[in-house]
């Protein structure tokens, strides 16, 4: 993968640093800061995987929104890898596991304020879905008059 970085030997692309820690937990835990100091509720958008760890019926289209206040979770801990806390749904108290990687945003409920996360994709799955795309395009008769 490569990036474009100004370095000491000047402005260019370079390949990119891998070992560099993903800034999506340090700002999840910031806004979630930001809401309790200001009395807002914040929302975490979730793009459900086979390692989320949710209810499964309050999942829609493949994605959940939880709600992460301190009124509504107990033991919430956000590290750099995963969210977890208990939480009741319709009166049963469940636990919740979300990958950090699964995390697509995170928001104020009151103001829509917060942060929007790419989610990536599985690799082969892209793959697939972009040459299907390509072949389809060179490979079908288009419409109407030659």
């Amino acid at each position: 993968m490569l990036s474009i970085d100004v370095r000491p030997e000047g402005v260019g692309v370079y390949p990119a640093r891998m070992s560099e820690q993903s800034a999506k937990p340090y700002l999840v835990r910031a806004i979630c800061e930001w809401c309790a100091d200001n009395g807002f509720t914040p929302y975490l958008a979730v793009k459900v995987s086979p390692q989320t760890r949710v209810p499964p019926s309050f999942v829609k289209n493949g994605e959940i929104v939880l709600n992460i206040s301190p009124s509504a979770t107990r033991k919430l801990t956000i590290d750099n890898e995963w969210i977890q806390f208990s939480a009741r749904f319709n009166g049963v108290s469940q636990e919740v596991s979300v990958p950090m990687n699964a995390v697509s945003g995170i928001f104020a409920k009151e103001t829509g304020y917060g942060f929007a996360f790419a989610i990536a994709t599985d690799p082969v799955t892209s793959l697939a879905a972009a040459t299907a795309s390509t072949w389809r395009s060179r490979h079908t008769r288009p419409r109407g008059r030659w």
